[in-house]
């Protein structure tokens, strides 16, 4: 290497902060001085100027600070710029080539080989003017003074026509480095060369300073990171038990998107007494693409000790972690009620007030259990035949079928049964509609007036009393075991970035409403605005061999498009919190239905309001296409309060509310009916659970 003395100072500050780990950074501005000549090669030669990175030099992972692998990097930095006096002479560069040319900042791993670091053209800059050094002996012109030679020129090039009489054919221009004794001035041009190989390193080392500052503000800081979540918590049993990571910089700043490369994240669970033993399951952390991730565990069985939490990003704490949770801490089939709802609630934070169940509970000042006893297995049982009947006594649960379509009472039979195992439920006797439509439309002043039937579904014009429906719950009880559509994974399976979202509208479903056939034509007519398709046809066969039918597509997959199209089905089409999870826009149709959630949404701040028979719907799409930030700008808002609202735990609280605001209500006691059998608590003989809230009963006595 024919660097000068001063250059060994420049080196070595870069040395110093390769020993900070910060190899990456600086890669590029230490080309001239270690790259090339790590590899014996001279950066001042003409037959080496522009030429590719090594390719040890490329793809280095950053040293650790103070690593042995960072120390002999040092020494080679080191060695190959040694100081002037031991610097040898470069020889003379043959006349018509040009100066060694330096290579553009284009990144932490350079220049890709084969390639011109920015982007396939050279860039050519003055030389600094007032560079130190001699002047250059007798020999040619070093030419007019760019850093890098014009096209055609240097890099090992055949010498342009003319180039002068000292010009050599470019196979000797190839040749193998100097190494007889010096020439007539070959020392005076070696100073020349090796003060403007040190100018240059200078004015790459200072435009890299910036660069290193930066990289290390967008640096992920484990320790200045966020955790938070319910997941944390000892006392909160779910299915799948969850938190929240926020990544922050090494400059305090949140990342809104995703940390470059692959995530660093990453959870490790443990029983805290070496003597427990029980399987715990772990997935990946889910990247959400907006600088936070999601941790999901699932407990196979229960701890008496407690759990250790660590929260590791590479190989470094983050936040407070390690979480330590300090037991018991149960698993989701240990029957181990709160015995103080209260308390129960206050650790899952739950809201004092929602909206919906307010609204529905306005008809249903007092609540006649004799009445409905009479009326609604004579009423509903024979013209609906979807009602089940349930009295929860003593947090067990009881019930009995009204009509022949109930089969879907395993799903409500479900939620009940894990709601009865975490906090103790107040008794109560109610009828659910475990059907599609709502049933109750009687008005209260009506005579006799409305009766208080709970349903997955309400409408403008019912007065049924709305529990989430049962895709969600069912969902989140059997999270990271039986489904992969639920509302904590598709968070972090959104697709793309918006901006690399196709700017379509996509709609797939069944031919549950005639206006989802409708799609099918304005898709045909405006394909460059809609791709809509029946996935399969039930309610309007005939249509099939018209409009045609497309292949399921994957519930993931929706989110490579940016709009996605809400139709009803038979009713409130139940994918809609699914798809305000994503970061799509919305279109949603005008609709009489409703979920337990969709009160607190609002059009044009959540999602973009479309007519019942879908005639502005092409309207509505060119709209979000030209105004691209703000239909973003929705999407996300939308997205941000279906995760606040849609968290599972968020379920149980409502669930409790509902049941909580009946039993209030109620005017007599409920009891048990003929009929009526018990609903038994799963038996998880697989797995130990030993209560501590419970005391034997004489019978277990």
């Amino acid at each position: 290497m024919y660097c000068g003395a001063s250059c060994s100072a420049d080196l070595q500050n870069t040395g110093n902060v390769l020993l900070g780990g910060n190899t990456e950074a600086i890669s590029a501005a230490a080309w001239p001085c270690r790259a090339l000549a790590a590899h014996g090669k001279d950066p001042l030669r003409p037959e080496n100027t522009g030429s590719a990175q090594p390719a040890a030099g490329r793809g280095r992972r950053p040293f650790p600070p103070g690593s042995l692998e960072a120390h002999k990097h040092l020494r080679r930095f080191r060695a190959a710029c040694p100081p002037e006096s031991t610097a040898r002479s470069p020889p003379p560069r043959a006349a018509g080539t040009a100066p060694g040319r330096a290579f553009a900042l284009g990144g932490s791993r350079g220049p890709a080989p084969g390639r011109l670091p920015t982007g396939g053209r050279r860039r050519h800059r003055p030389e600094p003017r007032g560079a130190p050094g001699p002047s250059p002996g007798p020999g040619p012109s070093p030419g007019p003074g760019p850093l890098g030679p014009p096209r055609g020129a240097g890099s090992g090039r055949r010498p342009p026509r003319g180039a002068g009489a000292g010009a050599r054919p470019a196979a000797q221009a190839r040749r193998r480095p100097w190494t007889g004794p010096a020439r007539p001035g070959s020392a005076r041009l070696g100073g020349a060369m090796a003060s403007r190989g040190c100018g240059l390193l200078r004015l790459l080392l200072g435009a890299a300073l910036p660069l290193l500052r930066s990289a290390e503000a967008a640096a992920v800081s484990p320790e200045r990171s966020l955790a938070w979540g319910p997941g944390l918590e000892a006392g909160l049993a779910l299915p799948v038990r969850y938190f929240h990571v926020q990544a922050v910089s090494a400059a305090g700043h949140n990342f809104t998107r995703s940390p470059p490369g692959r995530t660093q994240f990453k959870v490790v669970i443990k029983a805290l007494s070496p003597k427990e033993i029980t399987r715990i399951h772990t997935p990946l952390p889910l990247d959400r693409n907006d600088g936070t991730f999601l941790m999901r565990y699932r407990m196979y069985g229960s701890v008496k000790k407690g759990l250790k939490i660590e929260i590791l990003y590479g190989d470094k704490h983050v936040a407070q972690s390690p979480y330590i949770l300090k037991g018991p801490v149960y698993h989701e089939y240990c029957d181990c009620p709160e015995e103080d709802p209260e308390v129960w609630q206050n650790t899952l934070s739950c809201p004092s007030q929602e909206p919906q169940i307010t609204k529905d509970f306005l008809s249903f000042p007092t609540i006649d259990l004799q009445r409905m006893l009479k009326e609604i297995p004579s009423k509903f049982s024979q013209t609906r035949g979807a009602i089940v009947h349930y009295t929860i006594l003593n947090n067990r649960i009881y019930r009995r079928s009204l009509g022949k379509y109930t089969d879907f009472k395993m799903f409500s039979d479900e939620m009940l049964l894990s709601l009865a195992r975490k906090v103790h439920l107040p008794d109560v006797e109610f009828y659910l509609n475990v059907g599609d439509w709502p049933v109750e439309y009687r008005k209260v002043n009506d005579t006799p007036g409305p009766i208080p039937i709970i349903s997955w579904c309400g409408s403008v014009d019912s007065r049924d009393i709305v529990l989430p429906t049962y895709d969600v719950t069912h969902s989140t009880l059997e999270t990271l075991r039986g489904v992969t559509n639920d509302l904590l994974s598709i968070q972090g399976n959104t697709g793309p970035f918006w901006e690399n979202k196709t700017e379509q509208a996509l709609f797939r479903g069944r031919d549950s409403r005639e206006e989802r056939l409708y799609l099918v034509k304005l898709s045909r007519k405006n394909p460059e605005l809609l791709d809509a398709g029946i996935t399969g046809y039930f309610f309007f066969r005939e249509k099939e061999k018209e409009l045609g039918k497309v292949p399921l597509m994957g519930f993931f997959d929706f989110f490579k498009y940016k709009y996605q199209v809400n139709v009803d089905g038979t009713v409130a089409a139940y994918r809609f919190p699914y798809l305000m999870l994503g970061d799509s826009l919305v279109l949603k149709q005008d609709s009489q239905y409703y979920e337990h959630f969709y009160s607190v949404l609002k059009p044009w701040k959540h999602y973009v309001p479309v007519k019942r028979s879908l005639e502005d719907l092409l309207e509505k799409i060119k709209w979000a296409k030209e105004n691209d930030e703000e239909a973003q700008k929705i999407a996300r808002e939308g997205q941000l309060m279906a995760r606040e609202l849609l968290q599972p735990h968020r379920l149980y609280c409502y669930y409790y509310k509902v049941l909580q605001k009946y039993a209030e209500r109620q005017a007599s006691k409920p009891e048990i009916r003929d009929g009526m059998d018990l609903v038994p608590q799963p038996d998880d003989r697989d797995s130990v659970c030993s209560c501590h809230r419970k005391k034997p009963l004489r019978e277990d006595l």
